[in-house]
């Protein structure tokens, strides 16, 4: 199954603010999402895609590089939305 993918209002204006690496490698991800399928992509090892808990539960990250994760959200129809792309601080932990 291909599945759509489409990147919310706010995801949109905090990828301006990325570096363009980052940029890319999250339309990379998108790509492939839509020509191969989520099931495979998820097999790739350095998307490092898991699901979240806690209050982001039911939500889902791949890891951009060590500062960066894209959050994304599965629709009911089967949509892949990027609802947020988050900097990790190493201090939060």
């Amino acid at each position: 199954m291909v599945n759509y993918v489409v990147i919310s209002a706010k995801a949109k204006k905090e990828i301006t603010k990325l570096p363009s690496f980052i940029v890319t490698k999250l339309l990379a991800w998108v790509d492939d999402v839509e020509f191969r399928g989520l099931e495979m992509v998820r097999k790739i090892p350095g998307y490092h895609d898991e699901p979240l808990k806690g209050d982001r539960k039911g939500q889902r990250s791949i890891r951009l590089n060590k500062a960066y994760r894209a959050i994304y959200i599965i629709k009911n129809d089967g949509t892949i939305e990027f609802v947020e792309v988050i900097g990790v601080n190493k201090h939060a932990y």
